[in-house]
């Protein structure tokens, strides 16, 4: 059995909740307060997931980075895979806000969009 402590970030209450677990199955969820609590935790146990923020090279303007995240939440074990896309990554001028800097980025479905503009 698989018992983990999770501080919970749905509210600024910050509950630490218990939860324990067996072949992918939750068994038991102790210590949230309200029913989003208990459905994080849950989610967070089975498949912990984070939005990434990085920043890539911008070519072609005075600034020498432009700030991305992804568009929705990544499985956090493909994190420092992602890191690593980014890291070689590029964007050239003109930038906009929301633009897709690297579309499906290592097969996920998910997209590294500009948080920025850059002329």
């Amino acid at each position: 059995m698989q018992e983990k402590k999770i501080i919970c970030t749905v509210c600024p209450i910050g509950c630490t909740i218990a939860v324990k677990g067996e072949g992918g199955k939750i068994l038991s969820i102790e210590g949230h307060t309200c029913k989003r609590g208990e459905e994080y935790s849950a989610n967070e146990f089975l498949h912990p997931v984070r939005i990434l923020t990085s920043t890539v090279r911008l070519k072609g303007s005075d600034m020498p980075l432009m700030p991305v995240r992804s568009n929705k939440p990544l499985p956090r074990e493909s994190l420092f895979d992602c890191m690593e896309e980014i890291k070689k990554t590029e964007a050239k001028v003109p930038v906009r806000c929301m633009d897709v800097i690297i579309k499906d980025i290592l097969g996920t479905g998910i997209d590294i969009v500009a948080t920025g503009n850059a002329e």
